[in-house]
């Protein structure tokens, strides 16, 4: 439990992303078990009803599953899972609006296509 919460986001969602950023890297493996209800709400002095929330929404995606009197622990498949609804999210919220905007702005396929080129190989050189 590394991260700190933030005031302006519901504090269980933050607690579900959280727990998928750490499986997306792998901090929790297929089959591993993932902090309680009690753990995160100790961890984070927040009300173990929130917590459970943040939980609950992974077991509903497929993320999480419980093991009755055990604990939670990550799917099989639960990595792939959480990227395929990153990816999504990331195109809804990113993707589609840059390509209106770029639209609004009378840029063509190949404009766009070149900006985004640009901008990957710049990324590239800011991570060296």
């Amino acid at each position: 439990m590394r991260e700190e919460l933030n005031e302006k986001d519901l504090i269980y969602l933050q607690i579900a992303r959280m727990l998928e950023d750490d499986i997306l890297r792998g901090v929790y493996k297929e089959e591993e078990g993932v902090p309680s209800t009690n753990e995160l709400s100790r961890g984070y002095s927040i009300n173990p009803a929130t917590a459970a929330k943040g939980l609950n929404l992974l077991v509903d995606a497929g993320i999480l599953y419980k093991r009755r009197g055990i604990g939670m622990f990550v799917s099989k498949g639960a990595k792939e899972r959480v990227r395929e609804k990153r990816k999504a999210a990331f195109f809804d919220g990113y993707v589609k609006p840059l390509v209106q905007e770029g639209k609004s702005l009378g840029l063509t396929r190949e404009e766009l296509r070149a900006m985004l080129e640009l901008a990957q190989s710049e990324g590239e050189n800011d991570d060296e």
